[in-house]
């Protein structure tokens, strides 16, 4: 009983985000959905999707309804990784080298653009996004709790951008893939912007919850209930990744944990303590497609990553 009041609490916290983020941002409801349960997941996210369609504000409103400190990094073709993480300055007072931290030190890390650096720069994200530290001249540095990397990119084919290495995606828990409005998403866009609002309200945006409520709600995570046989579909679901023809490169067990705490966080998010088979595929997408390679021939032929993830979901049973 005492969990469900503090399930309960989770979702009444989530709402309070989602009507903050409703009153600038129009539509995108599934990428708020996915943000807020990468901060539940203690996730990353990769936002993906052409200049202009709304992804570093729906990052920005996200982290102004948590309580924490924030940052921003735009990268750009000449950022250095001591940019990013920080480098050690000569101090003449004591003679010594002392640490001065980069941007990254933050809790909440917008990394925009994150497809404009090139890989030495990208290669700096590897060590914190996974560890959730920073290690510099053989002196390690944590990071504070919550640690959380939202970055957005746009389409790899655009001019000036850098695809990111395989080792380095699969550290996010999600990537969203960001479409344009639709006609009356656009119109109403067109309207909030005529009538000011978006401009005026992102400031007035205030925090829902803090850190120390982010990581009681992720211990919370914890006790949510997954039948055995929810696990093993989520294990057959990841296989099916490494046996598939279609695919060059499957799924890594990176993800199959990635699904189980995804779906824990959109059980939690609906008001449940315990998960359904339909939890893990509404989580399938995001985790799993920038995970998997397709064959070449796959690409020649105009298939998609979604398609094959498709063809997955349809061929193993859902547990009954």
């Amino acid at each position: 009983m005492e969990n469900r009041i503090n399930i309960h609490r989770i979702q009444q916290s989530v709402l309070g985000m989602k009507e903050s983020i409703a009153r600038v941002l129009v539509g995108q409801e599934q990428m708020v959905d996915l943000l807020i349960a990468a901060i539940l997941a203690e996730g990353h996210v990769l936002i993906e999707g052409v200049p202009g369609v709304a992804k570093t504000l729906a990052a920005k409103l996200v982290a102004r309804c948590i309580d924490v400190p924030f940052s921003r990094i735009q990268f750009t073709p000449d950022l250095m990784p001591s940019d990013v993480i920080g480098t050690n300055i000569f101090n003449p007072q004591n003679g010594q080298f002392n640490f001065k931290r980069g941007p990254v030190f933050s809790n909440v890390v917008l990394i925009d653009e994150i497809n404009r650096s090139p890989a030495k720069t990208q290669a700096a994200l590897f060590e914190v996004m996974e560890e959730k530290q920073i290690t510099n001249d053989g002196v390690t540095h944590k990071m504070s709790e919550p640690f959380l990397v939202l970055a957005t990119q746009n389409p790899v084919e655009q001019e000036g951008t850098y695809r990111l290495p395989e080792a380095q995606l699969d550290r996010f828990l999600f990537k969203i893939e960001v479409p344009y409005p639709q006609l009356q998403e656009e119109i109403l866009i067109l309207q909030k912007t005529n009538e000011g609002i978006t401009s005026h309200f992102i400031e007035e945006v205030q925090p829902v919850i803090g850190a120390n409520d982010i990581i009681e709600f992720r211990k919370l995570l914890q006790a949510v209930f997954i039948e055995e046989k929810v696990l093993q579909y989520i294990a057959q679901l990841v296989l099916e990744t490494r046996n598939n023809k279609s695919l060059f490169l499957g799924a890594s067990p990176r993800a199959s944990v990635a699904l189980l705490k995804a779906s824990k966080a959109f059980a939690a998010i609906a008001g449940r303590d315990f998960v359904t088979p339909d939890d893990v595929i509404k989580v399938l997408h995001p985790v799993l497609c920038h995970r998997i390679i397709l064959t070449p021939e796959k690409e020649m032929e105009g298939s998609t990553a979604a398609d094959i993830i498709n063809t997955i979901i349809k061929k193993v049973e859902v547990p009954r």
